[in-house]
């Protein structure tokens, strides 16, 4: 399996980010090209150029710095990658998520491109779902909720499809705590799983319900 090409991209920036480097540096595509045109227009970077070397293209992105009263402090910019080689995720333009209602975006590869989930909804388009991504600032806490659900089907890599009782389904992945105590979680069994308001389309599987737990 080749490289995947945007979440080296995706990584290259947060750690830049989480490491408050002014300035990352990330290999020139066509696919990079657009995504970073779209963090450029959407303010998530302050400015981007494109820089040779030995024959060879990169991005070179200036990331963001904001300003308060108390002095200089920078946003932590998240970027998280969702369809993946391995797993493909596609959605049409009525059931893209929105990402923190709105304030956050979803970037998708379309059949007219790659666009952001308020172009593609505009466009009446669906697509595959490239990333989100936000801005958190420090000390704002990651609200989370937690619902019910039933396995409907095991996937590789310790990934299952889950059915929520309000009828969406999501993908779920096992705790650390499911993992240590070796439950084994199978498809017809009935979870409690963690969804982030950030991600809805994924969620961790905190606690397998017993059948006497659901007869109460």
């Amino acid at each position: 399996m080749g490289r995947d090409t945007i979440a080296d991209i995706i990584t290259s920036i947060r750690n830049a980010d989480m490491d408050r480097k002014v300035t990352v540096r990330i290999a020139s595509t066509n696919i990079t090209e657009n995504i970073v045109k779209i963090l450029l227009r959407e303010g998530f970077i302050e400015n981007v150029r494109k820089h040779q070397e030995s024959n060879k293209y990169f991005l070179v992105l200036t990331l963001r710095h904001r300003r308060n009263r108390k002095g200089t402090y920078r946003t932590i910019l998240n970027l998280k990658r969702i369809s993946r080689p391995g797993l493909r995720i596609y959605s049409n333009y009525q059931r893209i998520p929105r990402i923190l209602g709105g304030m956050g975006i979803v970037i998708l590869s379309t059949s007219r491109g790659i666009m952001t989930d308020r172009e593609a909804r505009l466009e009446r388009i669906g697509g595959e779902i490239l990333c989100y991504i936000w801005g958190v600032l420090p000390g704002m806490k990651e609200q989370k909720w937690i619902h019910e659900g039933l396995i409907t089907e095991s996937l590789p890599n310790g990934m299952f499809r889950v059915r929520l009782d309000n009828e969406n389904m999501i993908l779920g992945y096992v705790s650390g705590k499911i993992r240590r105590s070796f439950i084994r979680i199978l498809p017809g069994d009935r979870v409690k799983i963690e969804v982030s308001r950030y991600d809805s389309t994924k969620g961790r599987i905190i606690y397998r319900i017993r059948n006497k737990d659901s007869n109460n």
